[in-house]
């Protein structure tokens, strides 16, 4: 049975796309510009006023100039380091906290679950955080300063834990029945069972590694060290591309600096805009299974 919709219906529907997709033009234009200007001729550049719709005068010089610097080499090969080794460990971690949590009958559950919420509210502060990390445990200067502070978010733990809660109980019990101890439970049972949200997991995790510089400008000050958020920091606000203009004279060296940043910023963000569609998938069931209790 066809349904006759009215004027008014037809109208909102209308009026809903229309917003959508001019939404969608203003969330996606500042990155079509950036990626425009990037492949642009830097002197044309400096001159263009208004939109930019298509490249001025296609030029890929400035990707040249940027793959060529050695610290966004060195930044790349440190951020996918921390990427992967803390994104790992998170996942590890969360899931350990995660399932001790999820089952029923642990002693102290209230307590303990109480002095966990009370960490997304109250921190020990700047100072003490970095003494303690500095001095303490030694991590100054050391990638591991990157990692080891943020191992467990609680906000993920939470979700994660809510959607361990809603798997039912009578798969651990066939797993104990045929001998399964709780390691074993805990990787073949529910975390293959738990995908969605471990997914969603490693993205929120990975973001935030990839996206991560205040940690590094705090405990690094071996620049081979580096991440790369940090040295596209610098080349943004500190306008250090002078190590890759060598060679332009001193009338280009400002526009061909606009086309280094404007490159080094589709450089750095690219990767994540690569892997999120085959995440994406997951994303919203994820979501909606951690954070909804049946």
């Amino acid at each position: 049975m066809t349904i006759k919709r009215s004027l008014s219906e037809h109208l909102f529907d209308a009026a809903n796309v229309i917003i959508m997709l001019i939404l969608v033009v203003l969330t996606l234009y500042p990155f079509y510009y950036v990626l425009m200007a990037s492949v642009s001729d830097a002197n044309l550049l400096v001159g263009h006023e208004g939109l930019l719709l298509w490249p001025k005068n296609l030029s890929m010089a400035a990707y040249d100039l940027v793959m060529k610097n050695p610290n966004i080499l060195t930044g790349y090969r440190n951020t996918i380091a921390v990427v992967t080794l803390g994104t790992t460990l998170n996942i590890f971690m969360t899931s350990l906290g995660a399932y001790v949590l999820s089952r029923k009958g642990l002693y102290w559950m209230k307590p303990l679950s109480v002095m966990i919420v009370l960490t997304m509210f109250f921190s020990g502060g700047l100072i003490p955080t970095y003494l303690l990390v500095n001095n303490t445990l030694h991590l100054g200067d050391s990638l591991f300063a990157l990692i080891l502070p943020g191992l467990i978010s609680t906000w993920n733990l939470i979700v994660m834990r809510t959607s361990f809660e809603a798997l039912p109980e009578a798969l651990m019990e066939s797993a104990r029945i045929d001998g399964a101890g709780e390691w074993r439970i805990l990787f073949k049972v529910v975390m293959p069972l738990s995908l969605p949200v471990i997914s969603v997991m490693i993205l929120f995790y990975g973001v935030s590694h990839w996206n991560a510089w205040f940690s590094a400008v705090i405990y690094l000050r071996d620049r081979e060290l580096f991440p790369l958020q940090v040295i596209l920091r610098e080349i943004l606000i500190q306008n250090s591309t002078d190590s890759m203009m060598t060679g332009a004279g001193s009338g280009d060296r400002e526009s061909i600096g606009e086309s280094i940043k404007y490159a080094t910023i589709i450089v750095a963000t690219l990767p994540i805009l690569v892997v999120y569609p085959f995440l994406q998938k997951y994303f919203v069931k994820g979501v909606m299974v951690g954070a909804v209790k049946e």
